[in-house]
């Protein structure tokens, strides 16, 4: 039987040291960079780009690993793409979407608090809300979440698995998007996939399989890694810090929390994510030579002790040192970053309004994790009140 698997956020993660030359679990032989401001050089430096490989077929291949997503897009070819889509994910624009976010939670947050405890916060909340906000944006009106969870899961798996029913849904979800697209071209609303067509349609030069992913990876991918954040960051609370959960319920209070969660709870197990190195550079004054292979790992860069003395052990309600790494850095950014920020500070705080109460319904039962994606979060969640 294999052992348990650690909680998320006691991993055990390369320390913070000077860059150095190692062999990673697979085989790669790499420039391993831990330390927070050495990080954030290489995620922001052009001279390091993401390796223009994978699989050739959007229909056959998760988000992460096409060379048609904007996950993999560098230079001119990338910022374009970016464009495209950014202007939809500013703070000021995702601000106007808050109602709308807080009338999904509300709907969820009433049903669950008026359902007979035990409850299954996943299948109630967490494992719901991200889907239905993507729905909502997206004017996808009547198209079932689970329908969505279940695209979702194959565009986020991790390659682990050679399951012939992830292709087929991939190559499913391939056909939806494309027909979407089609749809707000002939009949434009005031969605988000309404907005994006016009946006590529106005600049010109993007291929329909980019646009796919684009689509894909707002209305799946981004809502996966938020469900997971929901259910990691609430098994936390609940599980290492249940004396602190009421004050959840002041705004400043969630809003603090929500970024120190973001900041210290992986989102999976991967150690490491890579660059290459298309110029000579130099790494807090290690020659790099071009064509490496440079490892970056953003867990690692979160705890470092010379930016982030007090670790997990910080105030749960006071500002970060420095800005988190969590969503990376540099020209890929994760566009969704404030809606992301947004939905899980609205659940939280809203779950500890109305349930200020709330417990696990058994601490000691062991966590069945869901694994085989790009995430690793409870499959479960069992709580009380």
């Amino acid at each position: 039987m294999p052992a348990p698997l650690p909680p998320l956020h006691a991993l055990d993660l390369p320390a913070a040291a000077p860059p150095h030359w190692c062999t990673l679990r697979d085989g790669t032989s790499a420039w391993v960079v831990t330390r927070y401001h050495d990080v954030r050089q290489v995620l922001t430096d052009p001279r390091f780009v993401r390796a223009e490989d994978g699989a050739p077929d959007p229909a056959a291949a998760a988000v992460s690993a096409d060379p048609a997503s904007l996950y993999n897009q560098n230079g001119s070819d990338h910022q374009r793409l970016r464009h495209t889509v950014q202007g939809a994910f500013t703070p000021r624009a995702v601000a106007r979407w808050r109602p709308w976010v807080e009338t999904v939670a509300g709907r969820l947050l009433d049903e669950l608090a008026a359902a007979a405890p035990p409850v299954d916060a996943v299948a109630e909340l967490t494992g719901v809300l991200p889907f239905a906000v993507a729905e909502r944006l997206m004017g996808l009106d009547g198209l079932d979440h689970r329908q969505l969870r279940r695209w979702a899961a194959c565009l986020t798996a991790d390659g682990s698995g050679s399951d012939g029913q992830a292709v087929a849904d991939r190559r499913e979800f391939a056909e939806f998007a494309a027909g979407l697209l089609a749809e707000r071209r002939r009949r434009p609303g005031e969605d988000v996939v309404s907005r994006l067509v016009q946006a590529a349609d106005a600049a010109g030069g993007i291929p329909e399989e980019q646009l796919t992913f684009l689509v894909g990876g707002l209305a799946a991918s981004g809502s996966d890694s938020v469900a997971a954040v929901l259910a990691n960051s609430l098994l936390y609370l609940l599980g290492e810090r249940s004396g602190s959960w009421p004050r959840l319920a002041g705004e400043e209070q969630a809003r603090q929390a929500t970024e120190w969660l973001l900041h210290h709870i992986q989102l999976g197990d991967d150690e490491f994510t890579t660059r290459q190195a298309v110029a000579a550079a130099e790494i807090a004054g290690v020659p790099v030579p071009a064509g490496s292979t440079v490892a970056v790992c953003l867990g690692s860069a979160n705890r470092d002790p010379a930016v982030f003395p007090d670790g997990l052990a910080g105030d749960l309600f006071a500002p970060l040192p420095s800005p988190t790494l969590a969503f990376g850095a540099g020209p890929h950014y994760c566009l969704g970053t404030w809606l992301a920020r947004t939905q899980i500070e609205v659940a939280l705080r809203g779950l500890a309004t109305r349930l200020p109460a709330l417990r696990l319904a058994d601490p000691s039962a062991p966590v069945d994790w869901r694994l085989g994606a790009t995430t690793r979060s409870p499959r479960t969640l069992r709580v009380l009140w």
